[in-house]
């Protein structure tokens, strides 16, 4: 595993109230959420990143409300058997 080292202001830890391994952990989970939101990273690999099993990352999606599942319009009407002009 890559070890990679973020800085952040101590007024960061101040204001969250939490130790550094605490906010590395929210960091890990927020950067896996939005790649996962943006379909850069699969659930599984979202969830390795954010040191998580996937029961556990889906529950934190829920937690958040998050849509686990995205589809857009025409993939809608393509699953559905509509046709768009």
């Amino acid at each position: 595993m890559t070890h990679v080292d973020v800085t952040v202001p101590d007024s960061l830890l101040s204001a969250l109230k939490k130790a550094p391994h605490e906010v590395a952990a929210e960091l890990r989970l927020a950067a896996a959420i939005h790649w996962y939101q943006q379909g850069v990273l699969s659930m599984e690999r979202a969830a390795e990143t954010a040191d998580m099993s996937r029961a556990e990352f889906l529950g934190e999606l829920a937690r958040r409300r998050v849509d686990v599942f995205s589809v857009d319009d025409p993939d809608l009407a393509r699953e559905l058997g509509e046709v768009r002009t």
